[in-house]
């Protein structure tokens, strides 16, 4: 039981190592692979006339990108 409590509390170390270097240098989680766009689509709803739902959603984050301050 020891060996698995200090193999936890090892693993649980570096994953707090590698969330706080992630803070100290203020990047964004990135895929490897590239996304949607690596397979040919735009965006995440690839229809012509979206829902109302989202057509709110892309609403308020071309707002929030507006109002972004860089």
């Amino acid at each position: 039981m020891s060996l698995f409590l200090l193999t936890f509390g090892l693993l649980l170390l570096i994953v707090a190592a590698m969330a706080v270097g992630m803070i100290v240098q203020k990047k964004s989680m990135a895929s490897s692979c590239g996304g949607l766009g690596s397979v040919g689509i735009d965006k995440a709803c690839d229809c012509d006339d979206p829902c109302d739902k989202r057509k709110k959603r892309m609403a308020k984050e071309q707002v929030w990108k507006e109002n972004q301050i860089l």
